[in-house]
């Protein structure tokens, strides 16, 4: 089956804002809970016991290592969780790219297992270890009440598609949290600017990458191809950044303030920059949890780009089981690593134009390997973008082209803070984009079946 979130949302949560707010305090939680499970089992009702096995698993660890702080048996417990939880997500995201690799290396012809990979099971499985983990180093305060940790867990507006969200993060508000007005108004405003740069924008562009890319790349002119990447690096940004959108709407609604995802990435001048804005709660959590813990930028310089490599190494692993994801998360460590080393210097002396061209052309390159599966497939396409030797643009690249010119620039300018900069000043223009980005978004939702958010899969 496959899930979609947003219609769920669509359709049902004047029903779960209606159940909240005239429950008691008491209740929030467990109504928050019920309608998370709810949320999760209309895409995946079997998998649903994995997510409350994670809760149980981290809430039980937790307290074990809370009792028992500082003894082997604390440390025990912590490394138990951990197993446990990379456990669930090596076998269900990994079992069968692990077995593929061993039938290609021995020869051997090993039945794949077909698993169906969890909806959100990479987000969720984050969110329990770091909970786990902060428990362990005194940074978050253990939680005994097992509804309360069950709704952290599975709290459904960031449930599937993130922003990761730390316990630590929102541990007051679990227990102790307000729904003003103010804070109301403000969630149902970022719900609906989400909604509408996932439904208005994401999915139109997203129309135009897949057509694009189903055709054979050798027959793409260079201005096709290019056109194609471009609408795919739009429309993540749009689809991803709109769904954090809708998630930290949602969550003030209830009470919570989750952390900002995406800081309009497609400013930057470096790609250090860009993955400061871009997915921000994942390159904070790698940071804390994993090159810290490394050593950081402390000791030598071959130790440093050790650390670099493992965690790019693992950024790429974390967002698919395929060699083009790890290839795509080693392609910025490399960059990384190299703008440290001798590239940001550089940069410091092109004006700024030169420095977004450079970033930009970086990223667009970059998710070539992302989307692409195939290494073939990622080769082949990126030898079309630099073809200079085929047909620059051909009558394909207008007929893209000319009847999305207006939603191309659209994009392009939302992308920057020319839009945010703008509504924040003047309200009533504010108000009429909201109204207007409502209704175009409910006539796209009950109009089409092209709606899927591109994170799901993670």
């Amino acid at each position: 089956m496959v899930f979609s979130g947003i219609t769920f949302l669509f359709y049902f949560l004047p029903l779960v804002l209606f159940c909240y707010f005239i429950s008691p305090s008491k209740l929030k939680n467990l109504t928050l809970l019920i309608f998370s499970l709810i949320f999760y089992a209309w895409g995946e009702p079997i998998y649903i016991f994995i997510m409350l096995f994670s809760s149980v698993v981290d809430y039980t660890h937790a307290i074990i290592i809370d009792k028992y702080r500082g003894s082997l048996k604390s440390k025990l417990a912590l490394i138990s969780s951990i197993v446990v939880n990379l456990g669930l997500l090596g076998f269900f995201k990994y079992s069968d790219f692990l077995i593929s690799i061993s039938n290609n290396i021995f020869n051997t012809n090993l039945p794949l297992l077909n698993i169906t990979l969890p909806i959100g099971i990479s987000f969720y499985t984050f969110q329990t270890m770091s909970y786990s983990i902060d428990v362990y180093r005194n940074e978050a305060p253990v939680q005994k009440n097992i509804i309360s940790l069950a709704t952290y867990v599975t709290l459904f507006p960031q449930l599937v598609a993130g922003p990761i969200v730390r316990y630590a993060d929102i541990a007051k508000d679990l227990n102790n949290r307000r729904s003003d007005f103010d804070k109301i108004y403000e969630g149902i405003c970022r719900f609906i600017f989400g909604l509408s740069k996932k439904v208005i924008i994401a999915n139109n562009l997203g129309v135009i990458w897949f057509s694009i890319k189903d055709m054979p790349y050798s027959s793409l002119s260079v201005g096709t191809a290019w056109l194609g990447i471009i609408c795919f690096t739009l429309q993540i940004y749009f689809d991803f950044s709109g769904y954090s959108d809708m998630a930290i709407g949602l969550g003030k609604i209830f009470g919570f303030e989750f952390l900002e995802n995406f800081n309009f990435p497609y400013i930057s001048k470096s790609i250090t920059e860009f993955w400061r804005r871009w997915h921000m709660s994942l390159g904070i959590w790698f940071r804390d949890y994993v090159y810290i813990p490394l050593g950081g930028n402390r000791g030598s310089k071959s130790r440093w780009l050790f650390n670099i490599f493992v965690v790019w190494f693992l950024t790429g692993l974390w967002h698919g089981a395929s060699f083009n994801f790890i290839l795509w998360g080693l392609y910025f460590g490399i960059i990384l690593a190299l703008e440290k080393l001798v590239v940001l210097n550089l940069l410091d002396k092109c004006p700024n134009f030169i420095r977004h061209i450079y970033t930009m052309l970086l990223v667009i390159i970059g998710f070539v390997l992302f989307d692409i599966t195939e290494l073939s497939g990622v080769f082949g396409y990126l030898g079309t973008m630099f073809n200079l030797d085929s047909v620059i643009f051909d009558k394909t690249f207008y007929y893209y082209l000319v009847p999305n010119l207006a939603l191309l620039i659209i994009a392009i300018v939302a992308s920057t803070p020319v839009f945010k900069n703008i509504l924040d000043k003047y309200q009533y223009i504010k108000f009429f984009a909201l109204a207007f980005g409502l209704v175009v978004s409910t006539a796209f939702l009950v109009d089409s079946t092209f709606n899927p958010f591109l994170y799901f899969r993670f």
